[in-house]
C-alpha cells in the first residue's frame, strides 16, 4: 500500500503498528516495507492467505534486516491482532540462526524457545530425508 492507500486508523492493531513505524523508520525503509507487506495485508483482508507465497525480498535486491523484521512483525500483528510480537533468533544446528516471530511471553521463556528450536531442527531433518528420497527417486528436490 502506498501511504495514501493505508486505510484510516480504525483501531486495528496493524494500522496502529504501521502508524508507529511511519514515525520511527526512515522514510525510504518505510516505503519499502509497505511495498513488501501490502500484498499480504490485502490477502489477509480478502481472506485468501492460503495460496500466497511470501518472500521477504524486493525484486532481486535483498531487504535490509530491519525491514525484514518489521515486515514479519507487521504481518504477525495483522494475523494475530497483537502488538506484543517479537523477532527472536534461534540457533539451530549447523544451518545457522533462524529468525522467528513469537509473542513476548514466549520470547522471554528460554525453555519454550528451545522447544521451538527443537521443532525447527526436527523439520530440517525431515526435509533432508525427503530430499534424499526425492533425489534417489528422480523427483524434484526444490521443496
Amino acid at each position: 500500500m502506498s501511504e495514501s492507500e493505508i486505510p484510516p486508523d480504525d483501531g486495528r492493531p496493524v494500522d496502529v503498528y504501521l502508524d508507529l513505524l511511519s514515525v520511527r523508520m526512515d522514510t525510504e525503509d518505510y516505503r519499502l516495507l509497505l511495498r513488501v507487506v501490502e500484498p499480504v495485508l490485502r490477502a489477509i483482508e480478502e481472506h485468501r492467505l492460503s495460496g500466497l507465497d511470501l518472500a521477504l525480498n524486493e525484486g532481486d535486491e535483498e531487504l535490509p534486516q530491519e525491514v525484514r523484521d518489521e515486515a514479519a512483525l507487521v504481518i504477525a500483528t495483522a494475523v494475530t491482532g497483537r502488538m506484543d510480537n517479537e523477532v527472536v533468533e534461534l540457533e539451530v544446528d549447523e544451518s545457522g540462526p533462524v529468525r522467528v516471530v513469537t509473542d513476548a511471553t514466549t520470547a522471554a521463556d528460554p525453555s519454550r524457545l528451545e522447544e521451538i528450536a527443537d521443532y525447527i531442527r526436527q523439520r530440517h531433518r525431515q526435509n533432508d530425508e525427503l530430499r534424499g528420497i526425492a533425489e534417489v527417486s528422480g523427483l524434484p528436490t526444490d521443496f
